[in-house]
């Protein structure tokens, strides 16, 4: 299982995650092309409802930039959304976020 998860990039992991997030309801966005943005900013930001989840995608061996940490550790200190770093091996706990009601995060 663990090779299968290395093989996954994250572009594929994005695809993945976005596309389960947009059949469970939520508004997506992901920077096209972050060549002139900040460095760091996490790859995706959904909403539904009264939920903001601000997410950096990595595959199961990518690294986190210290950029990348400073916007979650950020994003993290505003009032309540919710920020994640998730890997394919997450693949549960992803889904089980993304299901959850409004009312239960």
């Amino acid at each position: 299982m663990t090779k299968l998860l290395n093989r996954i990039t994250e572009k594929q992991f994005l695809s993945q995650v976005d596309y389960l997030a947009k059949n469970t309801g939520w508004l997506t966005y992901h920077t096209w092309n972050s060549q002139h943005s900040a460095g760091g900013f996490p790859d995706l930001c959904m909403v539904r409802g009264n939920r903001l989840i601000f997410t950096e995608l990595k595959s199961e061996v990518g690294k986190v930039t210290p950029e990348q940490i400073n916007w979650l550790c950020k994003l993290g200190q505003t009032i309540k959304p919710e920020v994640y770093l998730w890997r394919p091996s997450d693949w549960d706990r992803i889904v089980e976020k993304l299901k959850e009601d409004s009312n239960e995060s």
